[in-house]
């Protein structure tokens, strides 16, 4: 039987460890037998959990002879995690333990050094922050979750569902998980590469020094521009401008530009009944056809699936400069 250890630190997100703990609590083998000991772990006597607190029946201790360790988000993902716990989570990979975190969980995992050098995932909202606090890391902010072998990371709570799903298939194999997927009223087959659908991610950290570039591209989407565009903008060379934006945002100067674009098409296609054609112009896309391509690559589906998931209602929309001509 693979022992579970669920890691409860304070400021847990209820859902994130509730998913967790029951998603490796239910499966079962061909025999009827446990899939799975699950057992759930606290550094502290008990840790709050917003609107309750958790008293764990286990210590860090019980890390020690886990299988897998999984370590749940928490509200406060910029909070300095408590050594003792860093400490505990080091041992327990080199000892050769499988570590997962759910959504912030990833915070925690990248303060103790499991992250550095590979390439992880976290909730888009955290993605950025992640990227600029431990540039070690690759962030991936468009997956729901990333297998890295002997450590993987999901990205919000749903997303969390998906990984354990995931786990479960690998360690028990495709008529285990697909009976716990039913047992969760969950599809299984939704595959880590998926995209998390929403890129409204904050441009940058608040004060940041490129806030008043990011707003001057955020007003200029339609304009064809380019990264020397930018950077004289942001009166830089090219290339601190790229690893300024590496430093604060965690991607390129381009790639944010694309992403930004993306969420202005986003919003249009949510509160307007402008056509994708017209859409793609005002968010600075060479083509219709170029648009759907970069659309789908970043959002995981169409321009028209995620107006038909995630209209809202049709209002007028916003006044945009007409395009430059170069």
């Amino acid at each position: 039987m693979i022992a579970v250890a669920v890691l409860a630190l304070d400021g847990v997100v209820p859902l994130d460890l509730a998913i967790a703990a029951d998603g490796f609590s239910r499966p079962r083998l061909a025999d009827g037998r446990p899939a799975y000991r699950v057992r759930v772990c606290a550094p502290e006597d008990e840790v709050s959990a917003g609107l309750f607190g958790v008293r764990a029946p286990w210590g860090l201790d019980e890390l020690r002879g886990a299988d897998t360790i999984v370590v749940p988000g928490t509200t406060d993902p910029l909070r300095p995690s408590p050594p003792a716990t860093l400490d505990a989570l080091r041992d327990a990979a080199a000892a050769g333990c499988r570590i997962a975190s759910i959504c912030s969980g990833a915070f925690v995992l990248a303060q103790a050094g499991l992250l550095d050098g590979r390439r992880a995932t976290t909730h888009w909202r955290g993605a950025a922050d992640l990227a600029r606090l431990h540039p070690a890391v690759e962030v991936d902010p468009d997956v729901l979750f990333v297998d890295d072998g002997s450590v993987l990371t999901s990205a919000g709570a749903a997303a969390g569902l998906d990984l354990c799903l995931h786990m479960i298939r690998t360690d028990h194999g495709a008529a285990v998980a697909a009976e716990a997927a039913r047992d969760a009223v969950m599809p299984l087959e939704r595959p880590g590469g998926q995209s998390q659908f929403i890129a409204h991610e904050p441009p940058a950290p608040s004060g940041s020094s490129l806030a008043p570039v990011l707003a001057w591209i955020e007003e200029h989407l339609d304009q064809d521009l380019d990264v020397d565009d930018i950077a004289a903008v942001a009166m830089m060379s090219s290339r601190t401008l790229s690893r300024q934006f590496r430093r604060q945002t965690g991607t390129t100067p381009l790639q944010w530009l694309l992403r930004a674009r993306i969420r202005a098409a986003q919003g249009l296609l949510e509160t307007t009944d402008l056509s994708v054609a017209r859409i793609a112009r005002r968010a600075g896309f060479a083509s219709p056809a170029t648009f759907r391509d970069r659309f789908r690559r970043v959002v995981g589906v169409s321009p028209q699936r995620y107006r038909e998931a995630f209209r809202t209602r049709a209002t007028p929309p916003p006044a945009l400069t007409a395009p430059t001509s170069r």
